[in-house]
This record gives structure tokens, C-alpha cells and sequence, in this order.
């Protein structure tokens, strides 16, 4: 499978074409994260890494910033219908990832 467009993601979210799952949502709020937020990491972030084999699309997750706080979002793209799908939004912990919140600690 091809790696996600970058540039057909960001003109789904520019569109207003995202599908916000209610699962993503309640996380979301729980973690006190924003959809603007989430926006602007699309919009404005850093593809770090890509999951062409993800099904049914491919998917790519974002470093994005909320002022000083770093967030992961995982996304997906159906580029037939310009639609684009929020999978899930995190913020990336230091147990885990190097100080950089792009590098996975080794285990």
C-alpha cells in the first residue's frame, strides 16, 4: 500500500472533511486535548513515522505542539472520498519515547 498523501490529509482537514470518531472524543477530553489542537498538529506537525500496511487506509502519525506540550495524532486518509479520520491523540510519554517525542526508546 502507498504511504498517506500529505498534501491530500492536509486539504481534507483544511476542508473540514474529518470523520471524529467517538471514542477519539472521549479521549480526548479525558486527556484535555482540543480538536484545534489536533488540527494545527495536522496542519502544522511533523509526519514521524508512516503505516503504509495499516488497513483499510494507510495511516501516519504527527509531533504536533499545544503551545509546549507535545502530541502524538495517529490519522488516516480514504483520498477516493477526501476524507480523512482521527484514529487516536496522545500525549507522547518520556518512559517511552526519547526527548525529541519522535524516537522510540530502545527496550
Amino acid at each position: 500500500m502507498q504511504p498517506l498523501n500529505l498534501d491530500k490529509l492536509r486539504e481534507a482537514v483544511r476542508a473540514g472533511n474529518i470523520e471524529w470518531r467517538k471514542h477519539v472524543l472521549q479521549r480526548m477530553a479525558e486527556r484535555n486535548i482540543s480538536q484545534v489542537a489536533v488540527l494545527d498538529a495536522l496542519l502544522l506537525g511533523e509526519r514521524i513515522r508512516d503505516y503504509p500496511e495499516d488497513k483499510p487506509f494507510a495511516s501516519v502519525l504527527f509531533l504536533g505542539y499545544d503551545g509546549s506540550r507535545p502530541l502524538h495524532v495517529v490519522t488516516s486518509l480514504d483520498k477516493t472520498a477526501g476524507q480523512a479520520f482521527i484514529i487516536t491523540v496522545y500525549e507522547p510519554s518520556l518512559d517511552v519515547f526519547e526527548a525529541d517525542y519522535k524516537t522510540k526508546r530502545k527496550t
